[in-house]
């Protein structure tokens, strides 16, 4: 395989690329050549995301492109891939080129370069928590990527009754941050007693430690908890409804949403660090998942408007990933990295196709749709299919995932958490299928738009949409490339809990 100059050094061109993108938008003074500039940034950002993947070696779990900055005694801008940071990478790059081909679609975003230049901002800052090694740097990128998506939620909202959404967003991903920051700092504090003084926050270091049963527990919870809220799991999953309700129906929420920071974040560093604290809590968790996978689908069923259907079905379906992640199981992480992606690849079809009819609606309540396959036959395809993907329908990324998940879990606790967790999946089902029936098939209500005033879907439109199609059919029916580029990274996080269920 030939081997370019840029190779060295992939992952900090993948972190400088949206950075100088940004940049530029930011002194460009003509609004026509925002869409351009952002488009050819996000363009290059996958090239060199495929590269990447090109160049990932699948036969080592050594950590690939390893680079250490010091920044200063405390802060290192600690680098390096495995096969959970390429996939993630790949995803970031695919899904913030998606926002940026749909913000030129969408001519009611005011200030494009601008916009494009925070979600550019906003596209450096998830790379480089996927890449990231060092907690506090982890913690930095969490923190900047929650002011730009906030600004987004603020400036660009869909209603001129956003406060108490953003009041909402704030408060959680605030408590989020300082959880998290919490966390940091007790590590960092328990390494440098150890140390004599040294302090450090790299992963590298840090999984060396030996900490006590106690201080491994309340670490554990505050990490937890605060990526928990991010994730979002029930019951910390207040902030979402309100901001999917008044946000902007698209773009901030597929950051937030499409890219699971919270689930990357458990990966990382919770797995890593706490195998004891993991192991003695983990059928806590599970009960906590377990409940809300219920409980927020009944309320998703019960929801009149679709941005809350979402937001509700996205809470009960992070509760069978939960489940997947903490049964522990080789497998169980092979299946868990796996449905994050093609969970975050459906949520951002979703969100995207109720952007366009959210376009041509001026709302999302179901009373006002109804009938639109007719006007916009390549959307309501798109948004069947990512519901499809959602509940793991074979021909779909998420069968491979969730037939693994499932496996694991009846493995490990039987067959009652697998049943919820299987029911949990059927009432997802049918609130997706029960919100597609009533926006594009039903008989449009009186309070429903004419469909004759209903403009058809543009050409690139149609595009975007084939676009989502084939790529959830192409990896759903071609799923071992991904299984195999994450299969060592399961492994590797699962051989702590392999010896433990081995101890008496």
């Amino acid at each position: 395989m030939t081997t370019l100059a840029i190779d060295t050094h992939l992952l900090g061109w993948l972190q400088l690329l949206p950075v100088l993108g940004a940049l530029w938008l930011l002194f460009v003074q003509r609004t026509w050549l925002a869409w351009p500039i952002a488009l050819t940034t996000g363009i290059g950002e996958l090239l060199l995301s495929l590269r990447l993947y090109q160049r990932f070696d699948l036969t080592t779990t050594d950590w690939q492109w390893h680079t250490r900055l010091p920044l200063s005694n405390w802060l290192v801008q600690s680098s390096a891939a495995d096969g959970i940071t390429v996939l993630f990478v790949l995803l970031t790059a695919f899904l913030c080129l998606l926002v940026l081909l749909y913000g030129g679609l969408v001519r009611r975003f005011h200030h494009l370069p601008r916009f494009f230049a925070v979600v550019l901002a906003c596209e450096a800052t998830l790379v480089g928590q996927f890449a990231s090694l060092d907690l506090l740097w982890y913690t930095l990128m969490a923190a900047l990527q929650t002011g730009l998506v906030g600004y987004l939620l603020s400036t660009w909202s869909l209603t001129a009754d956003e406060r108490l959404a953003n009041q909402r967003y704030y408060q959680f991903m605030g408590t989020s941050l300082l959880l998290i920051l919490a966390a940091t700092l007790m590590l960092g504090w328990h390494h440098a007693e150890l140390t004599h003084g040294q302090w450090s926050f790299e992963l590298t270091t840090l999984v060396q430690d030996t900490r006590s049963p106690y201080l491994q527990s309340v670490i554990f919870y505050l990490l937890f908890y605060g990526l928990a809220i991010r994730v979002p799991l029930f019951p910390l999953h207040g902030w979402l409804p309100h901001v999917m309700e008044h946000g902007t129906v698209a773009a901030a929420m597929v950051l937030l949403l499409g890219l699971k920071t919270g689930i990357h974040g458990m990966l990382r560093f919770i797995f890593p660090l706490f195998p004891d604290a993991v192991w003695r809590w983990h059928e806590f968790v599970i009960a906590i998942a377990a409940f809300g996978i219920l409980y927020s689908a009944l309320l998703a069923l019960v929801q009149k408007n679709l941005r809350k259907l979402l937001a509700y079905a996205v809470v009960s379906h992070t509760g069978i990933l939960v489940i997947g992640l903490f049964s522990l199981h080789p497998q169980s992480f092979q299946g868990g990295i796996m449905l994050t992606g093609s969970f975050g690849l459906a949520i951002t079809t979703l969100m995207l196709m109720a952007g366009i009819v959210h376009q041509r609606t001026r709302s999302l309540a179901f009373e006002r749709l109804g009938g639109l396959l007719s006007p916009l036959p390549w959307v309501g395809i798109a948004f069947l299919v990512a519901a499809f993907s959602v509940v793991g329908m074979p021909g779909t990324p998420g069968f491979d995932a969730v037939h693994l998940l499932l496996e694991a879990a009846i493995e490990r606790f039987g067959a009652l958490v697998t049943v919820l967790a299987a029911l949990g999946n059927v009432v997802a089902a049918a609130c997706l299928l029960w919100a597609f029936q009533r926006a594009f098939l039903a008989t449009p209500t009186a309070n429903a738009p004419p469909r004759a005033a209903i403009t058809r879907a543009t050409p690139i439109e149609k595009g975007l949409a084939a676009l989502l199609i084939a790529v959830q059919l192409a990896s759903g029916f071609n799923a071992d490339p991904w299984l195999a580029l994450v299969k060592n990274s399961a492994q590797t996080l699962a051989a702590p809990f392999v010896h433990l269920g081995e101890r008496p």
